[in-house]
């Protein structure tokens, strides 16, 4: 019987860290680039590259890790150990990454990807020791050492917070440092004055 027990309590741990890792990227900026596209006509459907994240898509998503762990009692699951997640053009390199979800709706809360963090995009790169993603205030905060490139314009700061809904930005310097950028003309085209 207490076999029986520890057997169901396994799949039933492993039946919601599906539904959790299902619901991760579809929620961490789906709802956010909804609520900013609802109410605009049809035909500007919502832009997948907007920002850094994964965009609500039903590409899969393929999530490499040494380790993983579920913790039902803190709501979170945690993937441990050089950690890569992808969807489509997005990858997401971490240590760790931990997911905090709501238990009764399964929504996801808060991610939290810490050490040598690292998101790419096609030309578009940015770097930290920790990123997290809020998904109630569609805000994504990228902290220690950030560093953000498109192309070959950066931007360096202590801290970059990224407001999901409003499509802002801001860059703030460490103690006793300021936020460097280096901004690089488009090549002019032949034949244009």
């Amino acid at each position: 019987m207490e076999r029986g027990k520890k057997g169901m309590n396994r799949s039933k741990g492993i039946v919601l860290l599906a539904i959790v890792i299902s619901l991760f990227f579809f929620f961490l900026y789906g709802e956010a680039q909804e609520r900013k596209g609802a109410g605009k006509p049809e035909g500007k459907g919502l832009k997948a590259d907007n920002g850094f994240g994964f965009a609500a898509s039903n590409a899969p998503i393929d999530i490499l890790s040494d380790t993983v762990e579920a913790n039902q009692k803190q709501n979170t699951i945690t993937f441990k150990g050089n950690v890569i997640a992808k969807q489509e053009d997005i990858t997401l390199y971490a240590h760790t990454l931990v997911i905090t979800y709501d238990p009764d709706t399964k929504k996801i809360k808060e991610v939290m990807a810490v050490g040598n963090v690292k998101i790419v995009q096609l030309d578009r790169r940015a770097t930290g020791q920790k990123a997290t993603f809020r998904q109630d205030e569609s805000k994504v905060i990228l902290d220690g050492e950030a560093v953000v490139r498109e192309g070959e314009n950066v931007i360096r700061g202590e801290r970059v917070i990224y407001y999901v809904d409003q499509e802002r930005s801001i860059v703030e310097g460490g103690k006793g440092r300021r936020v460097s950028t280096s901004i690089t003309s488009p090549p002019k085209e032949e034949g244009k004055k």
